[in-house]
């Protein structure tokens, strides 16, 4: 009996204590200027105390155990002291007010600063700062029910070696909305990879799409994610052990120096699709000699662009780095004692599940070894380790409906935001014509869940991306722009065009410095009252039709239109009643812009920078901000 009270005792003792959520802990940045709520949960009908700049609030939880204490508007400043006490004390340091801005979407909002440590040096080495911080919320999904907390989380300061896990394109903004305003800056990174807009929706939400809904359904109750996930998990595993199995190369030891006479050469960048392998899946080794004077540097880097789907590099032999999938830029620095004087090996073994395997072309390919380059571009030699069927593809649960909303968006309802930076799309381009009322009904969602009927949402326009094209021609992606343009008609909305700052061959373009001061831009005037400063370049506005020719007129026209590069205006099209489009020829005429084709008598419809790479237009502002792309019909 004694041991029984005894074990009462204590875990009533444990359940008494005060927990908090992971967003209110050391170092946190709490919004300025606002009422703010510090919640918690502790033993049913116990009194919390809360100690703040010398003042005493007091709360009784509820019977759940849960219990809230909101605190006065307090101005920007810190760093101050919070303490939290019941059966235990809580002490809470380092506490900034300031701006909190949620960063949510996919993977180009996800991207952290360590993928773009080459490009920005500079910035890293230079990004000590107390007064910006993240959190960074885990990638977690769930359907069964909202979640009240993150697993786990922490708030960081920004210096070179945690700025590495910041998101880049909201490291970016927050610097410059910190060197503008010198306001502490917080952001809560929550996104994912991949993720299409209807994964960040509630089941309330969702509802009003048939199709999501019945999908969210079939995954609520848990068991169908399992099953799938188990059985994904089982033939991902087997594939890659097979591809192991039958490896010549690793049979053979091929890292190592080997005779090559008798193998293929094939030219590095590019898909060994298009040559003698064909669609080939499986394993394929590939080798490059070169020769060395002694090295006498410590360090050497290895760059090899991106490769197409996994690789595994050696040296000599030596192992250097490997790399699991497709998207990040292939940059493996390592020990120069690997290196040797005379001739010298490369090897690399790929492994392609499905598609077009290869080194993705238009990257950078090379050796550095202290101020010396080699380009490794051209003739490797290359040989099959394992031929295999296609991976099948996997159905990737995380993505589906409802999901990510429930764990990484419901923890936030009580903690106060100053806007939301929303970089997504990609994933939703096979249906854009849907992506108005998702985005339409996220924004509601969003505002009515987290109690902030206003809340700014600035949204980052899809950049160009693929093969450009010759001709006037379809494209989902500029269909998806169209649809993102359209949702500056809600209310308390901004958005930043990014149509220049992609790269044909990287659905992740490194230059996110850009997309981030663009998004302040966007923030200065919409969120920060600056009504008088450019955000963004032109906007369409209106059109007319005189003299078979079609006249467009603009807002955010600043100092005055013009063409970036040149006289000539790139990127126009026009089409007739029959809605084929031909390229057209335009000018600038004030702050028109005129626009015709003199095989097209009677143009109706109008068409700027419409394709998945529209790399040619070229209409900016004075201000050098590049025009949104559009499609526009005569009423």
């Amino acid at each position: 009996m004694k041991k029984i009270i005894l074990a009462f005792l204590i875990t009533f003792s444990i359940n008494a204590q005060i927990k908090l959520p992971r967003l209110i802990s050391d170092g946190m940045i709490l919004q300025r200027d606002t009422k703010i709520n510090i919640w918690g949960w502790a033993s049913p009908n116990e009194n919390i105390e809360l100690d703040f700049k010398g003042k005493k609030y007091n709360v009784t939880t509820s019977e759940e155990g849960k219990w809230s204490i909101q605190l006065p508007s307090q101005k920007a400043g810190g760093p101050y002291e919070m303490t939290l006490k019941a059966s235990n004390t809580i002490v809470l340091k380092n506490i900034l007010f300031g701006d909190v801005w949620l960063c949510s979407g996919q993977s180009n909002m996800e991207l952290p600063m360590e993928r773009l440590k080459d490009k920005y040096k500079d910035v890293i080495a230079k990004s000590e700062n107390s007064n910006i911080r993240q959190f960074l919320v885990p990638d977690e999904y769930y359907f069964e029910k909202e979640r009240n907390d993150f697993s786990s989380g922490e708030w960081i300061s920004a210096n070179p070696n945690s700025v590495l896990q910041f998101t880049g394109v909201g490291y970016f903004f927050a610097t410059e909305i910190y060197e503008k305003y010198k306001i502490p800056i917080g952001l809560i990174n929550s996104a994912l990879g991949g993720s299409p807009a209807e994964s960040w929706i509630n089941e309330e939400g969702i509802k009003k799409f048939a199709d999501y809904y019945q999908e969210y359904l079939k995954f609520k109750d848990g068991k169908l994610e399992k099953q799938i996930d188990e059985n994904d998990r089982k033939v991902s595993s087997d594939w890659y052990k097979l591809v192991n199995q039958t490896d010549l190369g690793l049979q053979n030891k091929w890292k190592n120096t080997t005779d090559i006479s008798a193998w293929k050469t094939m030219k590095i960048p590019g898909y060994w699709a298009d040559g003698e392998l064909g669609n080939t899946n499986g394993s394929v080794w590939f080798k490059k000699e070169f020769i060395l004077e002694k090295v006498k540097e410590n360090q050497a880097k290895l760059i090899l662009g991106r490769i197409v789907d996994a690789d595994s590099v050696f040296v000599n032999g030596n192992f250097v780095g490997t790399t699991s999938y497709q998207y990040p830029p292939r940059i493996y620095a390592f020990n120069a004692n690997f290196l040797k004087e005379g001739k010298n090996e490369i090897t690399v073994r790929v492994i392609n599940n499905s598609g077009k395997g290869g080194f993705v072309t238009d990257k950078p390919y090379e050796l550095i070894i202290g101020e010396k380059t080699i380009d490794l571009k051209g003739n490797w030699n290359y040989k099959l380790g394992s031929k295999m069927q296609s991976l099948p593809g996997q159905t990737f649960v995380r993505w589906k409906p409802v999901g990510l909303y429930n764990t990484m968006i419901t923890p936030l309802k009580n903690y106060p935001l100053k806007g939301v930076l929303w970089y997504q799309g990609e994933s939703n381009t096979k249906k854009p014509s849907e992506y108005f009322s998702l985005m339409e009904t996220l924004i509601d969602t969003w505002r009515t869940q987290l109690n902030q009927e206003k809340l700014p949402f600035l949204i980052v326009q899809l950049t160009n991306y693929m093969d450009p094209k010759s001709e006037p021609v379809e494209s989902s992606w500029a269909a998806l722009r169209q649809q993102q343009s359209n949702l500056v008609k809600v209310e308390n909305t901004g958005l930043a065009v990014t149509i220049d700052l992609g790269e044909w061959n990287d659905i992740h373009p490194l230059n996110k410095y850009d997309v981030g001061k663009r998004l302040a831009l966007q923030a200065r005037k919409l969120v920060y009252g600056e009504k008088k400063i450019i955000a963004s370049g032109p906007i369409f506005d209106s059109m007319k039709q005189k003299d078979e020719q079609l006249i467009l007129s603009f807002k955010s026209v600043g100092s005055g239109l013009m063409s970036k590069g040149g006289n000539i205006l790139n990127g126009f099209a026009v089409a007739g009643s029959d809605g084929k489009f031909v390229w057209a020829k335009a000018i600038i005429e004030g702050n028109t812009i005129i626009v015709w084709n003199n095989e097209i008598r009677n143009p109706v419809k109008v068409r700027y920078a419409w394709a998945d790479n529209p790399d040619a237009a070229n209409l900016y502002n004075k201000e050098n901000l590049p025009a949104s792309p559009f499609e526009a019909e005569l009423n």
